[in-house]
């Protein structure tokens, strides 16, 4: 098998120290795995945007070393920004482990937030948020605008896994059943969860294990 090199993408308003994110390194550590945790949060909170992680994952790329492909994970905004990349570079991306991906997340900021918040926030040029360490930030609007220049379902070519959670309130479940339909190379696990798949680690973490060709726990 090609060498591969491993990295975790985490989700909005999170960062590289998630608890999905921590829980599947230490899982696959064991198997000699070394799941990188990569920050989405550039080039800061405030100023984050589609594109700048698009660029962060060009220079993990660039570093490295050769012979090597990518297997990216991701979870939520993360699994969506894996997915956007494998698009752009089908030939670096080997697998992609998305979780609740947040597809079309450009288009539902209004029901995500409230129409209401949403419009402020397009007037204004900010919003109000929280960060990763639980402090307030402002995010800027060009966020929402970057985002739009982006393909709402990435299509990848490698093999990927989708674990979602059936009782998601942040991203619909059909989202993730839509994606999956007609494409042989996605295949879907569904769980009852919500978004953060709190109470499912255990089994996505298998899920990894399987994605990665792993011999699962006894």
């Amino acid at each position: 098998m090609r060498a591969r090199r491993y990295g975790y993408l985490h989700g909005f308003g999170s960062g590289p120290a998630s608890a999905k994110g921590l829980h599947l390194r230490q899982q696959v550590a064991a198997d000699g795995v070394e799941l990188e945790l990569l920050d989405v949060n550039v080039p800061n909170f405030e100023t984050q945007t589609y594109s700048a992680v698009m660029r962060h994952l060009d220079a993990f790329d660039a570093e490295t070393p050769a012979g090597m492909s990518l297997f990216l994970a991701g979870s939520s905004m993360g699994g969506y920004l894996a997915a956007r990349w494998a698009e752009l570079n089908p030939e670096r991306v080997s697998g992609l482990f998305l979780l609740c991906p947040g597809f079309d997340l450009a288009s539902r900021w209004p029901e995500i937030l409230g129409a209401e918040k949403f419009a402020r926030w397009e007037r204004d040029g900010i919003i109000d948020g929280e960060d990763p360490t639980g402090n307030r930030r402002e995010l800027h609007w060009e966020f929402v605008l970057d985002s739009r220049r982006h393909s709402a379902f990435p299509e990848v070519r490698c093999p990927t896994c989708i674990v979602h959670g059936t009782r998601d309130a942040v991203v619909p479940i059909e989202l993730s059943r839509r994606y999956a339909a007609g494409r042989e190379h996605v295949k879907l696990i569904e769980v009852d969860d919500g978004h953060p798949l709190a109470d499912s680690l255990d089994r996505v973490a298998d899920a990894l294990r399987a994605s990665l060709g792993l011999t699962l726990p006894h």
